[in-house]
């Protein structure tokens, strides 16, 4: 006898009948009763896993490159918010690889209470159908029906254009992401229209993995395009590329200005120190497992930040917002001079 025979005898899918016989209180009374009285007719016995095997109280974070320094504050607010409501972080690398992590939550949606899913590679079919399986959180993703939180960093790169333009800059080059990143899409949609806005040209270039580097490429094409100033994706391209320059001898920000994203552990201590998008990295890991947390039970937020974060707005979405932090990377265009202050 299989979970198959039981989901036939209710009437239900296979999914819904694990759920029900794991995790009850996520299957209404009605549907939970009729399952029930299937696996007692047919003297079902269910698996450990059907028995809730889950790992006592654990929460899997998802990131797709543990080595990426963005991910490093997204993992301690994360860890922070778990560990004051008494749950454990099981930590997931996918490597940037959709394939591993679509392997990896099959292997490991049984054994935990939910997962927050930062910047996911997968498609957002994928991610519903883990959505189905197991309480889930996204972060700098949107999925219909899923829970986010949202880093607002494409109202931050039309800032980011903003100041160069008072700088005197006409031309920009945007250094894209990876082609599988959502938020990337969103970035260079929201700089085509500042650009249609100021009435200044933006191109982009890529896609280039989020690495220190993929800057070299990344400066060749700027230099070749002949642009003024550039845009990354992240900051670790853009520290990239500030290496990359000095050794063309192009000078930063006078001969091309640079603006990064995320403000990454590091960035302050470039040559020259990078301008960038500082984004609420940490207090984006606390929001989101705060969401999951009111979604599987875990009481009362102890997080005041987070909890605050949640209530302001609706609980299925929660936008946090950035700020441009101008540092040496950037300067007045080639040709023009930096107007009084």
């Amino acid at each position: 006898m299989t979970i198959r025979d039981v989901a036939r005898a209710a009437a239900v899918a296979p999914s819904t009948v694990s759920r029900a016989l794991a995790r009850p209180g996520r299957v209404n009374a009605a549907t939970r009763t009729r399952i029930e009285a299937a696996a007692r007719a047919l003297g079902y016995t269910p698996p450990r896993s059907d028995r809730g095997s889950r790992d006592v109280g654990a929460v899997a974070v998802v990131v797709p490159d543990v080595t990426n320094p963005f991910f490093f504050d997204v993992i301690r607010g994360a860890q922070h918010r778990l560990a004051a409501a008494g749950r454990t972080q099981l930590l997931v690398d996918t490597e940037e690889s959709a394939a591993t992590e679509a392997a990896t939550l099959g292997a490991i949606a049984s054994r935990v209470d939910g997962a927050v899913l930062a910047a996911s590679r997968l498609s957002d079919g994928e991610i519903a159908r883990f959505a189905g399986l197991l309480p889930v959180v996204v972060l700098n993703r949107r999925v219909p029906s899923v829970s986010s939180v949202l880093i607002d960093t494409p109202g931050g790169v039309g800032r980011a254009l903003e100041h160069l333009v008072s700088l005197g800059h006409r031309h920009v080059l945007y250094v894209g992401g990876p082609e599988s990143s959502w938020s990337n899409e969103r970035r260079w949609r929201a700089l085509v229209a500042a650009a249609a806005r100021l009435r200044v040209r933006v191109d982009t270039a890529g896609p280039f993995a989020p690495v220190v580097d993929s800057g070299a490429a990344a400066a060749d094409t700027a230099v070749t395009a002949g642009v003024t100033a550039c845009i990354a994706f992240n900051d670790l391209i853009a520290i990239g590329m500030l290496r990359h320059l000095r050794e063309r001898s192009v000078r930063v920000p006078v001969d091309m200005s640079v603006v990064g994203c995320d403000d990454i552990f590091g960035a302050d201590f470039c040559d020259p120190p990078l301008t960038t998008m500082t984004s609420p990295i940490e207090q984006a890991g606390r929001v989101a497992v705060t969401m999951l947390l009111r979604r599987i039970g875990g009481g009362v937020p102890t997080d005041a930040d987070a909890a605050a974060a949640v209530a302001e707005h609706s609980t299925d979405s929660v936008a946090l917002p950035t700020h441009l932090t101008v540092r040496g990377s950037t300067g007045p265009a080639p040709g023009t001079e930096r107007s009084p202050a």
